[in-house]
């Protein structure tokens, strides 16, 4: 009876001792060799992948941004600034008065059927727009040079990257609006084109903060 009694009175000790010992491992230790192992072997994506432009932080590269021009009364939407080149769509996120610029605390997909009405105007839309917007005098955009990635946004509808393909279908545009030498800006496209991952995985992309914050420096040092 004494030793069951010695037994049962150890456990709580050797229970709380086990806590201590797990909560200073797992919620001590641990997290601090993870942390200092990001930071020492990738800084940046640790710290939110943050894109520096001029000594500042202009966003992050993991993120897409919104080039337009101040929203106009009596408009819904603001138009696209049109000497940036342009992410993805971002229709599947909503509004909120908390971030106005990009909707960052509501991103996700739209949810709407490949059938659904809206979705294939917000697309026949959408193409309309790039149609228009890129065609300049000298260069004109079909409908079947729109890739899918110009019309559709993606899950999140924060992807920050486009393809090569709709880059490049921006160039006279941006070229023009800029008053630069198409080649100039196209070699700036070819330059910040990515491959796949690992030569395999995902596909070619170009990222657009990075590739906006190329084309200031290029208009910049133009003039």
């Amino acid at each position: 009876m004494n030793n069951s009694l010695t037994n049962t009175g150890r456990l709580p000790a050797a229970g709380l001792r086990a806590l201590l010992v797990l909560t200073l491992v797992t919620g001590v230790v641990y997290p601090l060799a993870v942390t200092g192992v990001a930071q020492g072997l990738f800084p940046g994506r640790a710290n939110g992948s943050e894109t520096v432009s001029d000594g500042r932080v202009v966003g992050s590269s993991l993120i897409g941004q919104s080039y337009a021009l101040p929203l106009k009364k009596g408009r819904r939407a603001p138009e696209a600034d049109l000497r940036w080149f342009q992410g993805r769509p971002a229709d599947g996120l909503g509004t909120n008065s908390v971030n106005t610029r990009y909707s960052l605390l509501v991103s996700g997909a739209t949810n709407l059927s490949a059938d659904s009405a809206e979705l294939i105007q917000q697309v026949e839309d959408a193409r309309e727009a790039v149609v228009k917007d890129n065609s300049v005098p000298g260069y004109t955009v079909a409908p079947s040079d729109v890739p899918a990635d110009a019309v559709t946004s993606s899950g999140s509808g924060l992807d920050p990257d486009i393809s090569p393909r709709y880059a490049r279908i921006q160039v006279h545009r941006v070229a023009a609006e800029n008053g630069l030498p198409v080649p100039e800006v196209a070699r700036l496209v070819e330059k910040h084109t990515e491959g796949r991952t690992l030569g395999f995985m995902g596909e070619p992309r170009v990222n657009v903060l990075e590739l906006n914050i190329a084309l200031r420096e290029l208009v910049t040092d133009g003039r």
